[in-house]
């Protein structure tokens, strides 16, 4: 058994790398990468340092021409500002959120899953890092409906050898770091701001549930002071 790891540099993905480095040994396991036009193109920078430091290969794709005609907020082509504002916020004033992305995670698992099935022989697990945060109506490609028909559909299509894991699917945010915490998750290299900054702006909605995660368990953000030092670092 090999694993895919859907890798964005986030806290949620690099905590799924985790489990399945711990589950599969690092030599059975894969990054995937994906540049779509996202603003915050920082996450890529820190999906290669994660994968990095688990010593797993990551492969990158380039998608952002699928979403030209978009003007998602999340898109670096979006004539939109993006709102500093919690995702509770974002739904009240319409059900469909700005920084929404068309089908990303359907296309995302459909890339996935056709490049598993060329780089492995042998069956895999593709993690994906959705939770119940982000499906609460913000992101209708993160809910428990959508990954089970996309779990079936891959299951179908690949002859039953790719199969989904969402191992936070049911659970939140602070479910996750807790998760990672315990696994010892390099969260001081991550990123999930979705500003442009060298520092997270602290009042995007991400930044917002980032926060409240490692309130909940009781710590502060690693990545907060790291980055702050390698900024330091870099002016000296």
């Amino acid at each position: 058994m090999h694993a895919l790891v859907l890798v964005s540099g986030g806290l949620d993905s690099t905590t799924c790398l985790a489990i399945a480095v711990n589950k599969h040994r690092a030599d059975n396991v894969a990054a995937l990468s994906i540049s779509y036009g996202q603003r915050h193109a920082r996450e890529l920078d820190a999906a290669n340092d994660v994968a990095h430091f688990y010593n797993v290969p990551l492969h990158t794709f380039d998608l952002a021409d699928i979403f030209r005609l978009s003007n998602s907020t999340l898109l670096d082509s979006s004539k939109l500002p993006l709102d500093h504002a919690s995702y509770a916020d974002l739904l009240n004033q319409s059900p469909r959120i700005p920084t929404y992305v068309p089908f990303r995670n359907g296309l995302f698992l459909s890339v996935a899953a056709a490049f598993a099935d060329s780089l492995f022989q042998d069956d895999v697990e593709l993690f994906i890092g959705v939770h119940s945060d982000d499906a609460g109506n913000a992101y209708p490609d993160c809910s428990a409906p959508f990954v089970a028909a996309m779990s079936a559909a891959i299951r179908i299509a690949t002859y039953e050898k790719i199969h989904i894991v969402a191992p936070f699917l049911c659970q939140t945010k602070a479910d996750v770091v807790k998760a990672g915490l315990q696994l010892d998750a390099p969260y001081h290299l991550t990123w999930s701001c979705y500003e442009r900054g060298d520092i997270p702006c602290g009042q995007c909605a991400t930044c917002r549930d980032r926060a409240t995660a490692f309130a909940k368990n009781g710590v502060k953000d690693p990545a907060i002071d790291f980055l702050k030092r390698k900024k330091f670092s870099s002016l000296l």
